[in-house]
């Protein structure tokens, strides 16, 4: 959600902040639709790896994602923090699973860095920047980008 802020005229950009492995990111609030506790999807052959399958969510057929591996963490162990987050994406549902979320985080244009631009799993275009508020920094996420990826085969341009 965007606010104006009065005194500075700035614009507060809400983000929806969750873990994975020791990293934390954060996603535009306006994309997450809900956010469910983990349960097994139905496998899809010949899916990639990071595609745990689909779920049937009151009747919308929902592709799972598991960010954990997408993104080569050590460890995606399954347990009672781990959540997905469905986001709609270009009017596509998708969901993400996650190790945890925080909390919903306003960060001010003057909170916001420019990602450095180094070799990684997550493509550089997915990546806005960096944000910080006191001691913690968030990797900042562009969710439709990094959805629509070729190797993700979920979204595309004509959606």
């Amino acid at each position: 959600m965007e606010k104006v802020n009065d005194t500075a005229n700035a614009i507060t950009r809400e983000y929806l902040t969750f873990r994975l492995d020791r990293e934390e990111y954060g996603i535009d609030i306006l994309k997450v639709q809900e956010i469910r506790g983990y349960e097994p999807p139905t496998r899809i052959a010949n899916a990639p790896p990071f595609i745990k399958g689909v779920v049937n969510l009151r009747g919308t057929i929902v592709p799972i994602v598991d960010m954990r591996l997408k993104f080569n963490c050590a460890n995606a162990l399954y347990d009672s923090f781990t959540v997905v987050i469905i986001l709609n994406l270009r009017q596509r549902i998708v969901g993400i699973v996650v190790d945890s979320v925080s909390d919903v985080m306003g960060l001010e244009p003057e909170n916001l860095r420019v990602a450095p631009d180094i070799e990684s799993v997550i493509d550089s275009d997915s990546v806005l920047g960096l944000g910080s508020l006191g001691d913690r920094m968030l990797i900042l996420l562009d969710i439709e980008k990094l959805m629509s990826g070729l190797d993700m085969g979920l979204v595309t341009e004509s959606c």
